[in-house]
């Protein structure tokens, strides 16, 4: 049996946006976890100024509450840390990458063009989320990729039986990845911060586009992932569910059990 839980690690309260979470998930298969996404972490929350500086703090809107931490939320479900063996990154950016300290045992897997931008010092990555040393695994670089409804993906390389694919979804930044996990005959899709409301789905002028570019390492990269979305949307919704990282209306509160 695998369960997955959709779990807050987060709250960002940006000025005329509405407010963001961070949106990750708990796949669980007896005694062993994968979370995709980690937030906010425990030692963010402790010191957040030392960890993150103030203009990084102001200008994300970060809040900081224990009770938020994936470590915490997990907790909360009965899951010690030991639990979780492996930790997918759809991106390394601050308010995603925060809680991988509190899990230092797991395997990261990420996109090895994201990991050579964390390791360039590339201003908007956190060095001091990563002075734990993680246990990185990249995709990408001599992998072969197959195909997932018309985009390239790599099987994410766990002990357990879900079939995990990273996709990616380059342009927010050059190594961004969404996350495709399979449930029976269809798909949950995590596209991390491809976009940021839904509503960008299907409205192509919405005014979060401008936060988007602006936020973007390469926004024609952006924009034509966001078609991709659109086409997958559109094309395949009833065998895929796709959902974003930070748009709260897309945050449910149950989770989901299949064999």
């Amino acid at each position: 049996m695998s369960r997955l839980h959709h779990i807050n690690c987060g709250t960002l309260l940006v000025p005329t946006y509405p407010t963001v979470v961070c949106h990750c998930l708990a796949l669980q298969e007896g005694d062993e976890v994968v979370l995709v996404d980690t937030g906010i972490g425990l030692h963010d929350v402790r010191d957040p100024v030392g960890r993150l500086g103030q203009p990084l703090i102001d200008a994300a809107g970060f809040q900081f509450n224990e009770d938020d931490t994936a470590v915490k939320r997990l907790g909360s479900l009965g899951v010690d840390p030991e639990q979780v063996r492996h930790v997918v990154l759809t991106h390394a950016d601050p308010d995603h990458a925060g809680g991988l300290a509190d899990f230092p045992n797991a395997e990261v897997h990420i996109a090895a063009r994201e990991l050579a931008s964390v390791e360039s010092g590339h201003w908007r990555y956190v060095a001091n989320q990563f002075a734990h040393g993680p246990r990185w695994r990249t995709y990408g670089e001599g992998d072969i990729p197959t195909d997932w409804f018309g985009l390239p993906s790599w099987r994410v390389q766990t002990s357990l039986k879900t079939d995990i694919q990273l996709v990616p979804l380059p342009g927010h930044t050059l190594g961004h990845c969404g996350v495709a996990i399979q449930q029976g005959e269809g798909w949950l899709f995590h596209a991390g911060d491809a976009y940021y409301l839904r509503a960008e789905l299907t409205e192509p002028n919405h005014p979060v586009a401008a936060l988007a570019a602006a936020r973007a390492d390469d926004d024609a990269l952006r924009v034509e992932c966001l078609h991709h979305l659109r086409r997958i949307a559109t094309g395949y919704a009833g065998e895929v569910e796709i959902f974003g990282y930070h748009d709260i209306t897309e945050l449910p509160r149950h989770c989901v059990d299949w064999e």
